[in-house]
């Protein structure tokens, strides 16, 4: 959600912190705000409402400097978006300036408990009575003063807090969102992602929930609420910073989306074996005579992920004969769910923070489930969490709306039921040959899909007018139907719903008119009697669709000559591919032509309205 930055070196600090909020910029905001210390132990704080560049316009007429300081991005949830409200905070005096992600629950009691004993609160935010209890409770040592107000903080928080009272330090400290911690050579970085201070640093402390991290000139000591000394692991962070760049597309959205055969190479990398199709899934605390045990796996995960997970459902149940339940990660721990024993539960999350997931992770394992993480960022909190982790190196993903997460998600997905498969005895030798052997191809299959942008970009010209969509599919291809939906909404405004084809007679038949574009998902395997028989269902309903005069958009295999019998008005074509493989390939139209709809509607697709990257808070 909001973004952190913060630096303690010999650099001027603003420049490095602007930096490192644009690089954040992808995460949704509408306030920013800097606070730096100079070399006399003046604090000054510049906040302005809007975009980064508001910020910066004010400053170039108020120019500050200093070694140390804190800057944030807000996404408002308590007070409007407003200068006011723009983080840092201060206290009554303006010793104390804090940053914060996150919500405190409890700051009605707490402000009113503060103001009874004179102090002044001038905003409208949760995150300033964390100011007024640093105030309250300093006695010559910030970190103390630190420990002393989180217990008094009912809620989830991210927090980089400067003093000029206790100069020369930052001292961060995390309990929900996340914090990483960058490490220089006499110059420490904190941020709430590793994007913002990736070109300055690839050595990183992910903190963990309790933890309190104080970064001076001379280093970090990582203590808990406690004050007692606790290590965490340097992790090396692969990702070049040039991948988080445009790299020359228009929007980070575009870019990523043409990232995907790499995405999904990467994800396959190491993992599947060429010749003889077997898999190995290294770093598990999960033995494979527990993994042929499993009599039950749960996936839990959030909004695009959600959707991954249903499709890997059909994966798992069809390659290891495995029943799998999916739940939303927001939904599983509030209805007492059942763990039965030999229950895996697998977590999908892109950044590895999604508060709702982790909160389930944390449910699943108190039930004594193991939990397996899917997940595309290297020492984030799920992964560290998990008795076994695989990590998609999608590299990152600065677009807001998912893209090539998703598609590695899948991958991984696949990858998991095989690996199921071949412990229980379900999947063997011929068999998992021919599944490697076409998954290996994806990659290049993916290129011919991004090769035919012009394809997209022409119908959207005919589509982008609509008010609404509706998005159908069978078997594995209805979650592609509800992700396609989900990626137009999200980046375009469009309302678009996603449907099973086989219920349309129970309700969308009364939406479909000639205004309305239906696209239908009817790509089939053709050696497979199952993907026959739901490929013949589809086409019976695409002819319901033109029946009532709907524009009838159909994702079909490549030489389909039946699909625009069937009545499709516009026919886009995937290459052939086995029915679990397919969604991999047919998200890419789905993308696209969202993308393209979003720009010509004029919509700012990386950052859409309302929206934030990461969902940290519930």
């Amino acid at each position: 959600m909001c973004g952190i930055v913060g630096y303690i070196g010999n650099q001027n600090a603003v420049p490095v912190i602007l930096g490192g909020l644009k690089r954040l910029e992808y995460r949704g905001y509408d306030s920013a705000g800097i606070a730096v210390c100079d070399d006399q132990h003046q604090l000054t704080v510049r906040r302005a409402k809007g975009k980064l560049v508001n910020l910066e316009t004010m400053m170039l007429d108020n120019p500050i400097d200093g070694h140390y300081g804190v800057g944030h991005t807000r996404w408002a949830t308590h007070g409007r978006p407003s200068e006011d409200n723009a983080h840092p905070h201060r206290d009554c005096l303006g010793d104390f300036v804090v940053v914060h992600n996150g919500i405190v629950e409890n700051y009605l009691p707490l402000k009113h408990l503060l103001e009874s004993e004179g102090h002044v609160f001038k905003t409208e935010t949760d995150t300033e009575v964390v100011a007024h209890l640093l105030e309250k409770y300093f006695r010559g040592d910030l970190v103390e003063a630190v420990r002393a107000a989180i217990k008094d903080i009912s809620g989830v928080y991210a927090l980089a807090i400067v003093s000029r009272l206790d100069p020369g330090k930052i001292v961060a400290a995390r309990s929900g969102p996340p914090v990483v911690i960058g490490l220089g050579s006499s110059e420490y970085f904190v941020a709430s992602d590793v994007p913002a201070i990736l070109n300055h640093t690839r050595d990183m402390l992910f903190l963990a929930d309790g933890d309190v991290a104080v970064l001076t000139t001379r280093g970090v000591e990582l203590t808990d609420l406690a004050g007692r000394e606790v290590i965490r692991t340097v992790t090396r962070i692969a990702w070049d910073p040039i991948m988080a760049e445009k790299g020359g597309y228009k929007h980070f959205m575009l870019k990523e989306i043409h990232e995907q055969p790499r995405a999904v190479r990467n994800t396959t990398l190491g993992r599947v074996n060429p010749a003889t199709g077997l898999v190995t899934l290294d770093g598990m605390e999960i033995s494979s005579t527990e993994f042929a045990a499993l009599r039950q796996v749960r996936i839990i995960a959030c909004g695009t992920s959600w959707h991954a997970g249903l499709a890997g459902k059909f994966m798992i149940e069809k390659l290891a004969r495995i029943p799998v339940e999916v739940d939303y990660g927001s939904e599983f721990r509030y209805r007492d769910p059942i763990v039965t024993p030999n229950t895996l539960t697998v977590v999908i999350s892109q950044s590895g923070e999604t508060a709702d997931t982790l909160a389930a992770q944390r449910e699943a394992k108190k039930k004594g489930s193991k939990t397996l993480a899917i997940c595309n960022v290297v020492g984030s909190m799920i992964t560290r969490e998990a008795a076994g982790s695989i990590i998609t190196h999608a590299g990152p993903e600065i677009g807001v709306a998912s893209t090539k997460s998703f598609t590695a998600q899948l991958t991984a997905l696949f990858v998991l039921a095989m690996r199921l498969g071949q412990a229980n005895g379900q999947l063997r030798g011929d068999a998992s040959r021919v599944l490697a052997g076409e998954l290996l191809q994806l990659p290049e299959k993916l290129e011919t899909l991004l090769a035919c942008d012009s394809v997209y970009q022409k119908l959207s010209h005919t589509l982008y007018r609509a008010q609404d969509f509706l998005f159908l599919g069978r078997g594995i291809h209805f979650p592609m139907a509800l992700e396609g939906a989900l990626k137009l909404k999200e980046i375009s405004y469009i309302h678009a719903e996603g449907y099973p084809a086989g219920e349309m007679k129970h309700g969308p038949n009364a939406l479909i008119d000639e205004a309305l574009p239906v696209v239908v998902l009817a790509t089939h395997d053709r050696t497979s009697d199952e993907s026959r028989l739901l490929y013949e269902k589809t086409l019976s309903n695409m002819q319901e669709v033109k029946a009532r005069d709907g524009i009838l958009i159909a994702i079909a295999t490549q030489g389909d000559e039946m699909i625009r019998r069937a009545g499709a008005d516009h026919v886009i074509e995937i290459p052939a591919v086995p029915d679990l493989l397919a969604p991999i390939l047919e998200i890419v139209p789905l993308q696209l032509l969202a993308y393209h709809i979003a720009v010509r509607r004029g919509c700012d697709v990386d950052q859409p309205r309302n929206l934030a990257k990461s969902v940290t808070v519930e």
